[in-house]
């Protein structure tokens, strides 16, 4: 066989072999691998976050991983604790929320004699702005004080309106749904729309495990109004005296 002989027959095989159609389980199974390849690496920052309990990251590297790498065997590993993160995770953000809903003051204030102390205090502000004189919804806020002449209170206040409770009155108390009856009284001054709960202490005990308080009470205008508190993210360590 000459050159020009193998040449052609060279070139001739060369050509067959590019005909030849690839085996598509071979190639199924390099791209399986491939994304195997690449889940795994995506789940080390997976792994890491969880590892620390960092819930909130854990669900965003979990998404990825299990969204972007369906079927491979990383992500149905990942998957069942990507969900324990995410759930989690809106927990820790749900928590986040309620706690910024309560207020805490450190106020110095001057006693009798010259002398001085501090006033603590901790207030939250209703869910939604309630009617109390007729015109339009406004803030209703409860407040727990902590002064070191006056004692220990709690008292619900008004920006417009007053209470229907000069010479005392009952108001219904309801936390996470069980309801009872508490003494309430507005005090004799102008100074603030103000109506005190008189079992300042019990009423603080009732909320320290709650996540829902409503109080029911008096107005002027006529009628009941019921102002609503998301209390669940209440620091109790803010009033030490109080435990």
């Amino acid at each position: 066989m000459n050159t020009r002989q193998a040449t052609l027959l060279l070139a001739a095989a060369m050509i067959l072999a590019g005909c030849e159609k690839p085996d598509p389980k071979v190639a199924e199974a390099a791209k399986a691998a491939q994304q195997e390849q690449a889940a795994a690496a995506a789940a080390k920052d997976f792994d890491t976050a969880y590892g620390q309990k960092n819930w909130e990251m854990a669900s965003a590297y979990g998404e990825i991983v299990t969204s972007k790498y369906p079927g491979t065997p990383t992500a149905d590993r990942v998957r069942p604790l990507y969900e324990e993160s995410h759930t989690k995770a809106k927990a820790a953000r749900e928590q986040r929320r309620v706690e910024s809903l309560w207020s805490y003051m450190s106020t110095p204030v001057k006693l009798a004699k010259g002398k001085s102390g501090t006033q603590l205090s901790a207030s939250i502000y209703a869910r939604a702005n309630v009617e109390t004189d007729g015109s339009i919804p406004r803030p209703v806020q409860l407040i727990f004080r902590d002064h070191p002449d006056w004692g220990r209170s709690s008292y619900l206040v008004l920006q417009t309106g007053d209470f229907d409770c000069y010479g005392g009155c009952k108001l219904k108390v309801t936390v996470d749904g069980k309801s009872k009856t508490m003494a309430g009284s507005r005090p004799k001054t102008d100074e603030a729309i103000a109506m005190f709960v008189e079992d300042e202490r019990g009423l603080w005990r009732m909320i320290g495990e709650a996540k829902e308080l409503s109080i029911e009470f008096p107005v002027k205008a006529g009628g009941k109004r019921t102002a609503s508190f998301e209390v669940g993210g209440l620091n109790q360590g803010k009033l030490p005296g109080w435990r």
